[in-house]
């Protein structure tokens, strides 16, 4: 063991989210974790000519920025790339990419579902993958191009965070945590399923080789090191799907514990040591992806604060005046409770829009009081996101056979009070909240243990220590529920 695995280490947690991403410089050592977010930018699907896309090439250029921004400020040990899920590039045989990914916003996918369940029931799918059947998963994503010249053109399908890391290394692989989202991964064996890939028409050979979270990628390539000012030094593999590396942030001790991953996506559930894949599970429409160190995320995706930031986004395009976060939020805070209550998760929210409109739509069709001001629509989607958490952390706990004690909130959501409140108040349920940053923490933290394990360490933290060392050094707000609103009777009305 050289002297520097026992001094702390310094990377790059490149930490990727459908309207932002962050380059954060994660210092980890025995008794510190500490971030510095020194790159942040703003991304987002570019509609054109009625589709939509991401700049992956723009994505990858301000991901350059950052790291070159971290090895400016500090020595850089190691680098690691999380993002959210289910899309993709194509690279052909050259290793150039095909075409821009599309977003899983895009419309490609209407009707394809139907039509993978001509070729694949519901059960059989289920049963292999574990997977909650959204319209936008990769095999749907995938099925779509069947017969169009760039998935001909495809030698390799790169998930986006596997795509920006075969850019930084020239390595083709898909991260397990990741690849376990697409439909086309095998929950029983971890591996991808060859009969699902011919059942539905797909080349097996365009799905890479699955590599596990901590594996070392290798080292950045010769144009990158000389952007960046620093050679050798190693890409790692994390828990690439940004919900596996936010719930190694998950701070828990020895509570049995649901987690709640607050952000643009909800991500509500639990972590097991083996898939759920009962007739039950699947009528729920519950998830299981792996995580890392083996372990299985039990969950259901929830719509979350994205709602809130189109709304956002429509008010600000409107020029509505002293309409911001935090007056919005301070304002839903002293208005009536439960007075209209939506289905969050309804198919209309998907797409970006009018959401204002849309939410007031709901709760039209739904016979509830029709929310007219900013603030009314904000309390509304606020009651609603704990009325769906309320339902699937109970649902989870229950397909599961697990009392819970404790539920962690973690993402951007963490910080918003009012809504924790409301999932304390809405789960009788203690709700710890924080960090925010579980995501580039768990990311940091899976870059550090590989990297002493690449030094021949043999004293290797498990996620028990892992999140030991975040209780440490990070604070964590606890909200007890408080009572006195009738969440029975608002959770029928949603159905």
């Amino acid at each position: 063991m050289s002297s520097r695995s026992a001094e702390p280490v310094r990377v790059a947690a490149v930490d990727l989210g459908a309207t932002s991403g962050r380059v954060m410089a994660c210092r980890v050592g025995a008794r510190t974790l500490h971030l510095e977010e020194l790159h942040r930018f703003g991304n987002g699907a570019v509609p054109v000519q009625g589709s939509l896309y991401w700049d992956v090439l723009g994505i990858h250029r301000e991901v350059l920025v950052g790291i070159r921004e971290v090895a400016r400020t500090g020595r850089l040990h190691g680098i690691g790339i999380d993002s959210w899920a289910v899309d993709y590039g194509l690279i052909d045989r050259d290793g150039r990419l095909v075409a821009n990914p599309r977003s899983h916003r895009d419309s490609r996918t209407d009707g394809v579902p139907a039509r993978v369940r001509k070729a694949v029931p519901d059960a059989e799918l289920y049963g292999v993958t574990g997977l909650q059947q959204l319209p936008f998963n990769t095999i749907y994503q995938l099925v779509s191009e069947l017969g169009t010249p760039a998935l001909e053109a495809a030698e390799r399908m790169l998930l986006l965070p596997d795509l920006l890391t075969y850019w930084l290394t020239g390595e083709v692989g898909a991260e397990r945590t990741n690849a376990s989202t697409t439909g086309l991964y095998d929950v029983r064996t971890g591996e991808w399923s060859q009969e699902l890939a011919e059942r539905t028409g797909l080349p097996l050979s365009l799905l890479p080789p699955v590599r596990e979270p901590g594996a070392v990628v290798g080292p950045v390539v010769a144009e990158v090191a000389e952007y960046v000012g620093l050679h050798d030094v190693p890409v790692i593999s994390v828990g690439s799907h940004d919900t596996a590396s936010a719930v190694v942030g998950v701070p828990a001790g020895e509570e049995s514990f649901a987690y709640i991953s607050s952000g643009t996506w909800s991500l509500v559930g639990l972590e097991l040591g083996s898939p759920v894949l009962t007739a039950e599970a699947r009528k729920a429409d519950f998830t299981n992806e792996t995580g890392v160190d083996g372990t299985i995320r039990f969950l259901k995706n929830v719509m979350g604060l994205w709602v809130l930031s189109e709304c956002l986004r429509t008010w600000a395009d409107r020029r509505l005046r002293d309409v911001t976060l935090p007056a919005l939020l301070a304002g839903a805070a002293d208005s009536p409770a439960l007075r209209s209550v939506v289905d969050i998760n309804d198919p209309q929210l998907l797409a970006p829009g009018d959401m204002p409109a849309r939410i007031q739509d709901l709760a039209r069709e739904a016979g509830e009081p029709v929310p007219r001001t900013p603030v009314a629509i904000t309390r509304t989607i606020l009651d609603s996101l704990a009325l769906a958490y309320r339902r699937n952390v109970r649902l989870a706990a229950s397909l599961a056979g697990r009392d819970l004690d404790v539920v962690h909130v973690v993402g951007g959501g963490a910080q918003n009070a009012l809504l924790c409140q409301l999932t304390a108040d809405a789960l009788e349920l203690p709700v710890l909240a924080g960090p925010a940053e579980a995501a580039a923490l768990g990311n940091g933290l899976v870059q550090a243990r590989a990297l002493r394990q690449l030094e021949g360490s043999a004293d290797l933290p498990d996620l028990a220590a892992m999140r030991a060392l975040i209780r440490r050094t990070h604070d964590v707000r606890r909200y007890e529920p408080t009572g006195g609103l009738d969440w029975d009777a608002a959770a029928s009305r949603v159905g």
